[in-house]
């Protein structure tokens, strides 16, 4: 009897057809209407287009010729290396270390976990307050160290390095859930084995730990990258407006500007565009690179 429940289609495609809807109306016909705004003229939220331009893609072409734009693909393509590294690199290291000790595992799982469980908004007032020039937590620690001069954080200088140590250290954690859950389904035997065998614990992380979580490695490098192009809040509450002299733009926060603040809402939407070109284009490649292998 319950064979034959698969068979019959009918029910299936009911139960469907709501979950259709929500993402036609919410996630389809959001894109297509983006995509037809970005060849519009629209000169602000809530206004009526006046047409599509003249040519259909000045938006674009506006887009290959504007500097701002250069700059926040110059600092997303840095934000997606440093993720891979800072992040994703970082929580593999944390991951193994967890996965290899006897007490306290639960302990760090929740330290490690917790920055991502913190409003980004708080995060960056946090951390504006750990970078400020003078008054600033840092500041005053060299301070106290003895450094002779103080460190403007926010100087076009130090302005990415600034921006991403919060980024990072906010996401080590959900790679570091990923990872170690995937080294915790790796079968106790295959240690017991290689323990018999008389391989050492560096040589157990070498030749099980790591190949057996690759395919998870992989997941989270495509997390990473995809993510890296769509980062917006924590950047935008340090740095507003690609502030200090719009050397800290990235895809996401110039969007944001030229759509709410600049009243540019069709330049918006190519750049909107452009983005999940990138993601998709990104994440073919990383896919490519990390092949998933069957063990």
């Amino acid at each position: 009897m319950n064979s034959n429940i698969y068979k019959k289609k009918r029910p299936v495609l009911v139960f469907l057809i709501p979950a259709f809807i929500f993402m036609a109306v919410f996630l389809y016909y959001p894109f297509i209407k983006n995509i037809m705004n970005s060849f519009q003229n629209i000169s602000g939220l809530g206004t009526a287009s006046k047409g599509f331009n003249e040519p259909w893609y000045t938006n674009y072409k506006t887009m290959f010729e504007d500097p701002n734009m250069r700059i926040a693909i110059k600092n997303t393509v840095f934000m997606i290396l440093a993720t891979l590294v800072g992040q994703v690199g970082i929580a593999l290291i944390l991951a193994l270390l967890v996965d290899n000790i006897g007490r306290g595992k639960k302990f760090f799982q929740t330290v490690y976990f917790l920055p991502i469980v913190i409003s980004a908004t708080a995060l960056g007032l946090l951390f504006n307050l750990i970078f400020l020039y003078d008054k600033g937590m840092l500041n005053q620690l060299l301070e106290k160290l003895g450094a002779s001069g103080l460190i403007d954080w926010k100087d076009p200088k130090h302005a990415m390095i600034t921006m991403l140590i919060p980024v990072m250290w906010q996401y080590v954690g959900f790679y570091f859930v990923i990872l170690i859950t995937g080294l915790n389904n790796i079968s106790e035997e295959l240690y017991e084995a290689a323990v018999v065998d008389g391989a050492t614990k560096l040589q157990q992380v070498r030749y099980i730990s790591i190949p057996l979580v690759r395919n998870v490695v992989c997941t989270c490098t495509v997390l990473a990258v995809t993510g890296a192009l769509k980062v917006f809040d924590l950047p935008w509450i340090m740095f507003p407006k690609g502030m200090p002299v719009n050397t800290t733009w990235l895809t996401g926060t110039y969007m944001y500007y030229q759509t709410f603040n600049a009243n540019n809402v069709d330049y918006g939407s190519a750049i909107a565009v452009v983005i999940v070109v990138l993601g998709i284009i990104l994440s073919k490649v990383a896919n490519r690179v990390f092949k998933e292998k069957e063990y």
